[in-house]
């Protein structure tokens, strides 16, 4: 039986919330505040705290932060009425698990619980190996844990597919981040201690490709003063990354296959062939299955490179993820630039929101950066921001406004779609409560 702390300041509704899940089995202690929780996590060993985001004598936030301090391996899920994304983004940038907006439905609760406690048991039967070490180094990748789930589709993928010696394809649209996914994919598999070799494929012109690739012996050409180690070779042992690699040319597809079926090179003007043992990464913006089709890009070699396919979502499809991303970017800027700016105004945190974001994470990393170098005080504020997301007519269109009966239905099957089904984020995306959601879907028969 696996045992929970509750710490909810709300007695009516903490005790109704023990009672619903000592019926599902679990054993559960309540405590109304911080200090009578902190004497109970000393006592006891607990699967999962519940927290409140506001109690008496301080916030969830801070006995999250307790509890990450500890060696404890406790997953920490935060309660709160206010449904803010800038505190559920402080929360998991300060390790907690999940968090649930009240009022929620029995069902999400057991949801987040067995979440929770799945992904404890997995930590523990390794038995700590990677204790604080959950994320990765943000030293080596950018890779930021989104609370969207987009983020979080595209966090299992990663972590499903990185301990494996798969190809993996990934796609996506420009500024997505697809080399910081295929720098994560490295970090997190057996090869991370060996070298990363990261190629754009786009700046190779197609006359030098074999000798970037596979190296050249000196004088085998007109300019080779002096022999070359390829990028082949280089990444002997450990990740070759192709970046766009649909610009190859054909000649050049020819002999990437060749190379990637025999795991052999030969550099140009040498006549000794050297073995290879790399992991292949590729990226593209493109539709590599309609080039297959149109003859631009060799179908062989797409299902050799597309072993495993990842999405990396657009930054409009992670809309939940808009404030963490922007924070850490923020951060990373300080840094830089040797400032101390410490958030964003609520009218920068709108322009944000509203701002289609062509260039995705690219885009809004050079814009919280500039934002940051222009700001006069310790918060980013409107004048500080770029005249195009200032003056910018395109908008998202929002999905939080009823304007008509015709038109409600499909609003909350495009909420639905958008977000996977989960009816929690559905009803933060539209703007209602979560019990008027339920009541819109039985009243259009919506299962």
């Amino acid at each position: 039986m696996k045992n929970i702390l509750l710490v909810e300041d709300d007695v009516a509704f903490s005790k109704m919330l023990k009672q619903f899940l000592e019926k599902r089995e679990y054993m559960v202690d309540l405590c109304y505040n911080m200090q009578n929780a902190n004497i109970q996590l000393d006592k006891c060993n607990y699967d999962l705290v519940f927290t409140d985001l506001r109690l008496p004598d301080g916030d969830g936030i801070s006995l999250l932060k307790e509890i990450k301090n500890t060696t404890k391996n406790t997953p920490v899920v935060l309660m709160t009425s206010y449904a803010k994304v800038s505190s559920a983004v402080q929360a998991m940038k300060q390790g907690a698990f999940d968090y649930i907006s009240k009022p929620f439905n029995p069902d999400e609760v057991l949801e987040v619980i067995r979440n929770a406690l799945d992904n404890k048991n997995k930590k523990d039967s390794i038995k700590h190996v990677l204790i604080n070490k959950e994320k990765v180094n943000t030293a080596h990748t950018e890779f930021v844990k989104g609370i969207s789930m987009a983020s979080k589709t595209l966090s299992e993928y990663v972590n499903l597919v990185a301990p494996t010696n798969m190809s993996v394809l990934i796609a996506g649209e420009s500024g997505t981040g697809k080399e910081v996914v295929a720098k994560t994919i490295h970090l997190k598999s057996s090869r991370k201690d060996k070298p990363f070799v990261a190629v754009d494929c786009g700046a190779i012109p197609k006359e030098i490709a074999s000798s970037e690739f596979f190296g050249h012996k000196k004088g085998s050409f007109t300019g080779a003063t002096e022999d070359k180690v390829g990028h082949f070779e280089s990444a002997n042992h450990g990740t070759l990354f192709l970046d766009e690699v649909g610009n190859l040319s054909y000649e050049n597809q020819i002999q990437l296959l060749r190379a990637l079926q025999e795991r052999k090179v030969k550099p140009v003007g040498s006549s000794h062939e050297i073995n290879v043992d790399i992991r292949l990464l590729a990226a593209t913006n493109e539709d590599l299955l309609s080039a297959v089709e149109r003859g631009l890009f060799r179908e062989d070699l797409y299902h050799r490179l597309n072993e495993f396919s990842i999405k990396v979502p657009n930054l409009n499809d992670r809309n939940d993820d808009l404030i963490l991303y922007a924070d850490f970017f923020l951060e990373k800027a300080n840094a830089q630039l040797n400032k101390s700016v410490i958030g964003f105004s609520k009218e920068v945190l709108t322009i944000f929101q509203n701002y289609d974001w062509p260039g995705n994470l690219r885009e809004l990393s050079n814009v919280v950066k500039r934002s940051v170098l222009l700001a006069q005080d310790s918060i980013v504020e409107k004048n500080d921001l770029p005249e195009e997301l200032i003056y910018s007519k395109n908008k998202l269109k929002p999905l939080n406004v009823f304007s008509t009966k015709e038109n409600e239905k499909e609003l909350i099957i495009s909420a639905l779609q958008k977000v996977g089904n989960n009816k929690t984020q559905a009803a933060k995306l539209l703007n209602i409560a979560r019990k008027t959601l339920y009541n819109k879907l039985k009243e259009y028969n919506l299962n």
